[in-house]
């Protein structure tokens, strides 16, 4: 390779590198922050929910207070909170809270700077992914990975999540690419080299203690290296890698005892029921779904029907062309004599994942494909197939990067894989009318319930704000547990503005439609009577109540 070809080949990853930064910190604050999103930030900051003020009412316009950075924090502090409160490991959350840190003051981008770690290890995984497809394959598949990675809708929506999904990625990425480098030794050199080794049971180690879906890619790892040894001959004893094998499971093993019963003890917590009952067929077009906007992602969200049925179609049909020509090429990789261990490698990695997948789903009765995000376990592998299988068609690679840019446009546009529960369109259907006080008060069983219900407050404020700074706003988040009477009693005895009307917004979970009173008591005296025209269900149901003549 000529110093020229050499010089254009880097600037080749740069400029890949350098579209996926772009895309990624393109509008990164615009989304509103969601349920998810809410739990990151309280943790990250170094605060627990015991720092919330909970069962209280608390002016609206003081929300954006509670996010602030509380200093001195450790991490084992960070991870007794996440043992206690959350079903999480703590390593994600740690750094969180370091560069959260590094970001002080945190001031009114803090929305940005909490999305940004989580962007820098996409960015970082468009690396890693040219690194797995140039030792797999060729330093131009190793291109075309990154270009893919780049301008992937998925991609760009997991790196603009402040949530733990593109740091275990990039891990998996890296994870790959010392299988694909085990492989190579395995099969062309006559002697394993430990540091590689050494480095994979390293990354394993830590990528537990980041997300627990790691387990499964750890699983499609060890098996794939297994089905290698045992269906191919290979120039290293094999015996030699099954010790390999073992020391370094043993390990990533001893490296997870320290968290290990607090793993069994997230997995039985409730907070993981959310998950539905697997249906039928489900998780197969749900999967198919998933693998359709890794690859293009146009606008079919509440969107009118005749441009969700032509965004479909558009969708559907570029599928289907990627998918027929993609596995064409895949095909001619597996019969290529010098391409044909890292297809299988890869094309294992993958398929071990989706048995997985669909073992959790039919098995357990938790049907985890239902959540696209979940997918980034095996998108690197995915990624990594699609891009050696294009890497060779001018014309195809020019239209799958096209198609991806103008998706990415959608995503960062809110057009796109827009935020569960909607906390944007709650605000605007809150915000009737804005020369009207406004009371938000949520119910909550389990504190999944109080970060809905702060993710919604964040957002109706941030709206009333632009359009009201005149009206006494306030938010209460009340419990309802062991039953909505304790809720309707606490309820009455808040404090409410001093108005001769109110807006009283209630969300209550787990609440049906009828079962909201036709009035509802609180302190002065007023009543305040239910709009019927006003009841909304998002995920969670939220009706408005009509309170006049309201007395300090």
């Amino acid at each position: 390779m000529t110093n020229i070809k050499r010089y254009l080949h880097y600037l080749g990853l740069a400029g890949a590198m350098a579209l996926g930064a772009v895309l990624r910190f393109w509008h990164l604050d615009l989304k509103p922050l969601w349920m998810d999103e809410v739990i990151t930030a309280i943790f990250s900051l170094g605060k627990s929910y015991y720092d919330l003020p909970l069962d209280a009412a608390l002016p609206l316009a003081s929300v954006p207070k509670i996010f602030t950075y509380q200093s001195g924090v450790s991490c084992s502090q960070i991870a007794a909170n996440l043992a206690n409160q959350s079903t999480h490991p703590p390593l994600f959350f740690c750094g969180m809270y370091r560069w959260l840190g590094w970001m002080l003051p945190l001031g009114a981008e803090w929305v940005e700077k909490l999305r940004s770690l989580p962007v820098l290890f996409g960015i970082g995984a468009i690396a890693a992914i040219y690194g797995v497809n140039r030792l797999a394959f060729s330093r131009a598949s190793g291109i075309m990975a990154a270009l893919i990675m780049a301008v992937s809708p998925f991609a760009v929506y997991l790196s603009q999540e402040a949530r733990h999904y593109t740091m275990p990625m990039f891990l998996i990425t890296l994870a790959l690419l010392g299988l694909i480098q085990i492989q190579r030794d395995i099969f062309e050199r006559q002697h394993l080299r430990v540091w590689v080794w050494v480095l994979w049971t390293i990354i394993n180690c830590i990528s537990i203690y980041v997300h627990y879906f790691f387990i499964l890619p750890l699983i499609a790892e060890v098996t794939t290296i297994l089905a290698l040894i045992y269906w191919y001959n290979t120039k290293v004893n094999k015996h030699q890698v099954i010790l390999a094998l073992i020391l370094s499971i043993s390990g990533v093993g001893i490296s997870f005892v320290p968290w290990t019963i607090v793993l069994f003890r997230h997995f039985q917590s409730s907070e993981t029921n959310w998950l539905p009952a697997t249906m039928h067929i489900a998780p197969i077009y749900q999967t198919l779904i998933s693998w359709v906007l890794m690859l293009i992602a146009l606008p079919v969200e509440n969107q009118p029907l005749v441009i969700t049925v032509i965004c479909g179609l558009l969708m559907i049909i570029f599928a289907i062309w990627v998918g027929w020509h993609g596995c064409k090429k895949i095909k001619i990789l597996w019969l290529n004599n010098q391409t044909h261990l890292a297809t299988f490698t890869l094309v294992s990695f993958t398929t071990l994942i989706l048995i997985q997948f669909f073992t959790i789903a039919y098995l357990l009765g938790k049907d985890i494909t239902v959540v696209p995000r979940y997918n980034f376990v095996y998108y690197p592998s995915f990624c990594a197939l699609l891009a050696a299988s294009f890497s060779n068609s001018k014309k195809s690679k020019f239209i799958i990067l096209l198609v991806g840019v103008l998706s990415c446009v959608f995503v960062v546009s809110n057009l796109v894989f827009q935020k569960p529960f909607q906390p944007e369109q709650v605000a605007h259907n809150m915000n009737l009318e804005p020369s009207v006080p406004l009371m938000l008060v949520v119910g909550y069983s389990n504190y999944q319930d109080v970060a809905l219900g702060l993710s919604f407050a964040l957002a109706v404020e941030k709206l009333r704000s632009q359009t009201n700074t005149v009206a006494p706003d306030s938010l209460a988040i009340l419990n309802q547990r062991p039953d909505l009477s304790l809720f309707w009693q606490n309820l009455a005895e808040m404090p409410t503005p001093e108005a001769s009307q109110l807006n009283l917004w209630i969300v209550a979970p787990g609440l049906r439609r009828r079962d909201y009173p036709q009035q509802v008591a609180i302190s002065g005296e007023g009543t305040c009577n239910i709009d019927t025209a006003q009841h909304y269900r998002i995920g969670v149901p939220y009706q408005l109540y009509r309170c006049n003549k309201i007395k300090a």
